[in-house]
C-alpha cells in the first residue's frame, strides 16, 4: 500500500521592532534602535558610541513612559496573540502541511538572530517573511529584512511579502475601528486623522524609500471603505514620534490636532501604520497629544484602536502568507509601489536578475 506523502513544514516568520519588557530593558532596546544604520546613517565608528550617549540621555524618560504602561511595553504579548491566531488560520487553511508562525523582533527579544536557530531547527521547507509592517520603510522592512538575511542558514525556500499597504482584511479592519468611533462621536463635526509613524524627509527625496506613497495609498483606500457606507468624512494625514533636527514629513500630528482646534471639530485619530497596540499609540496617542486635544478645546478625541486580532485582519496576513507561497523572491500582497522608488525591494530583485 502506498504511504501518503508528508505535508509541507512552512514556517512564516512576523516581524517588528519590538519594545522593552520591563524597566531594566529600556536602556539596551534603546541602544539597538539607535545603533541600526538604518536609524542612523554613520559609520559604525561614529555610531555606536552616539547611540550609547543617546540611549543613556533618553533612558530616565522613556522608562518613564513605559511605566505608564505597567513597566514595559505591550507589543510582544500583542504580537503573540497575532502569531497564534494566524497559525490557527494557516493550519487550517493548509491541512495535510505543518504550519508555525515565529516571531522576529528588530530591537529586542526575542531578536533575529535567536528566532533563526528556532526557525532552522524546525527545518523548514517553505519559510514565508511577513513583516507585520503594512507599508515598505527602509527604516523598519528593509533593516528587518537585511538582518534576517543575514542570520537565517537554515533549510526551506524563502519567499517575502514587501508590503501590504491596500490588502483588503488590513483596510477593513481599519475601516470598522474607525467607523465604530464615529459612531461614539455623535453628530458633531469630526475630522480623521490618520497618524503614521514619521521618517526624515531626505529619506523619500534622497534614498528614494516609498513609504510615504504608501501610507497615503492605505489612506485612500481606507477613506474609500469608509465613505462607501457614510458618505464623506472629513480626513487629514499626519505623522508622530518625530525627533531630532532633520525636517520630518508633515504636517505633524500635534499640527494637524491644533488646527483641528482652530476649525473648531472634534477628531478620531487612528494609527495607519501600526498593527499593534505600543508606547506609541498608548502613551504618544492616547495620553501625550490626549492632553494637546484637551488644551486646545479640541472635543471630543477619540481614538481608534490597532487591528490587532481583528479577524479580517488575521485573515488579510493568511491570505498574503499563501499568496506567497504559490512564488519565490519578494513581492507585495496586492497593490504595492505605484512609482519607481530606488528602495523599493522588488525593483532590486528586477534589476539584480
Amino acid at each position: 500500500m502506498t504511504q501518503p506523502l508528508p505535508g509541507r513544514r512552512i514556517a512564516v516568520v512576523l516581524f517588528n521592532l519590538g519594545g522593552p519588557d520591563d524597566q531594566a530593558s529600556v536602556k539596551p532596546f534603546l541602544f539597538n534602535l539607535f545603533n541600526d544604520p538604518a536609524i542612523i546613517g554613520l559609520p559604525g565608528i561614529v555610531r555606536t558610541p552616539l547611540a550609547k550617549l543617546i540611549s543613556s540621555r533618553r533612558e530616565a524618560s522613556a522608562q518613564a513612559n513605559y511605566s505608564l504602561m505597567g513597566g514595559g511595553s505591550p507589543l510582544l504579548p500583542g504580537t503573540r496573540l497575532q502569531a497564534e491566531a494566524l497559525e490557527a488560520v494557516l493550519n487550517a487553511r493548509l491541512a495535510g502541511d505543518e504550519v508555525r508562525v515565529f516571531i522576529a523582533m528588530r530591537y529586542w527579544r526575542p531578536l533575529t538572530d535567536q528566532t533563526a536557530v528556532e526557525v532552522a531547527a524546525f527545518a523548514p521547507d517553505e519559510v514565508v517573511l511577513l513583516p507585520l509592517y503594512p507599508q515598505f520603510s527602509t527604516t523598519t522592512t528593509q533593516s528587518s529584512l537585511k538582518i534576517w538575511n543575514e542570520t537565517y542558514a537554515g533549510s526551506g525556500v524563502s519567499r517575502t511579502v514587501c508590503c501590504y499597504p491596500r490588502a483588503d482584511g488590513w483596510v477593513e479592519a481599519q475601516a470598522q475601528a474607525i467607523a465604530s468611533k464615529l459612531d461614539e462621536a455623535g453628530d458633531g463635526p469630526v475630522r480623521v486623522l490618520f497618524s503614521a509613524h514619521g521618517i526624515p524627509e531626505k529619506l523619500v527625496s534622497g534614498k528614494g524609500d516609498p513609504y510615504q506613497e504608501q501610507v497615503e495609498t492605505t489612506v485612500a483606500a481606507v477613506v474609500a471603505a469608509i465613505e462607501r457606507d457614510r458618505g464623506p468624512i472629513d480626513h487629514a494625514l499626519c505623522y508622530q514620534s518625530r525627533v531630532g533636527p532633520m525636517k520630518w514629513l508633515g504636517p505633524s500630528t500635534p499640527e494637524a490636532i491644533e488646527q483641528a482646534g482652530r476649525d473648531g471639530v472634534g477628531v478620531v485619530i487612528t494609527p495607519i501604520a501600526f498593527v499593534s497596540e505600543h508606547i506609541e499609540t498608548l502613551v504618544e496617542l492616547d495620553i501625550e497629544y490626549g492632553e494637546l486635544a484637551h488644551d486646545k478645546g479640541v472635543s471630543p478625541y477619540l481614538r481608534a484602536p490597532a487591528v490587532g486580532t481583528a479577524p479580517v485582519f488575521i485573515e488579510a496576513l493568511a491570505a498574503a502568507t499563501i499568496d506567497a507561497l504559490g512564488r519565490t523572491g519578494v513581492a507585495p500582497f496586492g497593490l504595492g509601489c505605484q512609482t519607481d522608488w530606488k528602495a523599493c525591494p522588488c525593483r532590486n530583485e528586477r534589476s539584480a536578475a
